[in-house]
Parts: C-alpha cells; sequence; structure tokens
C-alpha cells in the first residue's frame, strides 16, 4: 500500500504543475476573449467580471471597420494570410530538399555546408535589415508580396529541423527504391514528405506564427495601407483607439483565429512530432 501511496504522489505533484502552467497559459487568452465583448467602463473595473454584463458586439464591427471605417482591416489580414502561407509553404518545401541531400546524400564537404549555414543562425535580422532593404529598393520590390516574402523563403533553423528529423529515416526504404528504378525526386516526393508530417506540421505552425507576428520587416517594405499586414494595423489602430480597449481587444482577438486555426488543425502531428523522433532515436 505504501508502495502505491509513492507511485501516486509524483503523479498529482506532476498534474498539478501542469494544471497551473495551463491556467498561466489561458489567463490571458480568455481576459482577451471577454474583454472584446466589454465596453471600456467594464474592463477597467476591479475587480475584474470574467462574465460580461452585457455582450457589446459592436467591439467587432469597430475592428473590421477600422478608424477610417474603410474595412482595411479585411484587406491588411489577407495580406497576412499571402505572405505567411507563402513563406511557410517555401519553408517546408526548400528545407527539406536541403535537409534530404544534407542527411542522405555524401559529399565532400557537406559538414561545413551545414555548419555554414547553422552559423547564419546567429546572426540577428537586425544586423542584416538594412541590405537586404537596400537589395529590396535596388529591385524595386518594395510595397508589393515579393518584397515582403523573399527574405524569407526559408530558414536554417527549418533546414537543421529537417536535416534532424531525416537522419533517422531508414536509408533501405531509399534504397529498395532505387533500386526499383524510381528517381530521387520521386523518392523525395513519395516517400521522404509523406513520412515527414510531424516535423513538417512544426515546421509550418513556427515559420507560419514568424511570419503572422512579424512587424518589423513589413514596416520598412510596406508604404501603402493595402499592403499592410495585421501587426501593423493593430499597432495603428491601438495607437488611435488608445481608449477604447473593447475595440482593441476584439481587434487581437480577430487577428489570433487564423493562427489558432492553424495549430488546432495540425496539433496532432505537431504534438506527436517530437515523440515521433524520440522514438526513431532511441
Amino acid at each position: 500500500m505504501q508502495i502505491q501511496r509513492n507511485n501516486i504522489l509524483p503523479k498529482i505533484i506532476t498534474y498539478l504543475v501542469l494544471l497551473i502552467m495551463l491556467l498561466f497559459t489561458l489567463i490571458p487568452i480568455l481576459f482577451m476573449i471577454t474583454s472584446s465583448m466589454m465596453t471600456s467602463r467594464q474592463i477597467l473595473r476591479m475587480p475584474f467580471n470574467w462574465i460580461p454584463e452585457k455582450f457589446n458586439w459592436i467591439n467587432f464591427s469597430k475592428a473590421i471597420k477600422g478608424n477610417d471605417f474603410n474595412y482595411i482591416f479585411l484587406r491588411n489580414i489577407l495580406n497576412s494570410l499571402i505572405v505567411s502561407t507563402s513563406v511557410a509553404i517555401t519553408t517546408v518545401l526548400l528545407a527539406s530538399l536541403t535537409g534530404y541531400g544534407l542527411a542522405k546524400f555524401k559529399f565532400r564537404g557537406r559538414n561545413a555546408v551545414f555548419m555554414m549555414i547553422m552559423g547564419t543562425m546567429m546572426i540577428p535580422f537586425e544586423a542584416i535589415m538594412i541590405p537586404l532593404y537596400m537589395v529590396v529598393m535596388m529591385l524595386h520590390i518594395q510595397n508589393t508580396y515579393v518584397g515582403l516574402i523573399l527574405p524569407f523563403l526559408v530558414s536554417a533553423f527549418g533546414i537543421f529541423q529537417m536535416r534532424q528529423y531525416l537522419t533517422t529515416f531508414p536509408t533501405e526504404f531509399l534504397d529498395a527504391a532505387r533500386v526499383d528504378g524510381m528517381g530521387e525526386f520521386g523518392i523525395y516526393a513519395k516517400i521522404v514528405l509523406p513520412n515527414c508530417k510531424p516535423v513538417i506540421a512544426t515546421l509550418s505552425i513556427l515559420a507560419f506564427r514568424s511570419q503572422w507576428d512579424n512587424l518589423l520587416w513589413p514596416l520598412l517594405v510596406s508604404q501603402s495601407e493595402k499592403m499592410k499586414t495585421i501587426p501593423q494595423y493593430i499597432s495603428a489602430f491601438a495607437e488611435e483607439r488608445s481608449t477604447d480597449e473593447g475595440a482593441m481587444m476584439a481587434a487581437a482577438l480577430l487577428a489570433s483565429l487564423p493562427m489558432f486555426i492553424l495549430f488546432m488543425s495540425l496539433t496532432k502531428y505537431f504534438i506527436g512530432g517530437s515523440s515521433v523522433y524520440e522514438s526513431r532515436k532511441g
């Protein structure tokens, strides 16, 4: 009986710690959701009432209409969707191709190439931001989707992630496909990619999120209102709606929905990715 109690106690402590961490994660989200349906007076009232006295749905109308009532929110969120989706797709394709080559092809200088790619991760974006902007200006692609997407087509971290995952992929499967006469791109498309769903989902979410939250680069490249992204919209909206906390929360909630939908749709692969990697590694 004493042994059973000793086994239960660590589990109880683990669940309590996880529950506390879950509460710390969910409280800001719940605050944003409830505040988006409140007036400013209700939000600032202490103690905070988590259930709105009256659902103030007009906050969402204000968020969508914008400060100038031009509904630019819809165009800005479309811009973010186009940029983030494009970057996520190109990151997965280019990182998987590069990672596959570095993991499964033996050639002179392979490790040196990999270390050079990893070295770029130590360079902060702020250090190369101005040279990148000068290149964009020289190519005359500022204020375009190409200018927003081009610097982020692939990431060194994505290559690292794909290479590490594919290192554990059984080479026997690839050799068997080559014996059957399948070409390298056929092996990549029909064998490698279908077996990389966990890491692809993880990389897609991370690449999408990095661009969805990106404010610095669009501030440099996007001059017109129609080419701005959703972080720029929220920043401008908050500056001019400084006394309307409910509308600001509604705008933040609407801007969070695409990221939430993407994560929930890929969550089983995202969560399962680490366990698959560990099982292969073991």
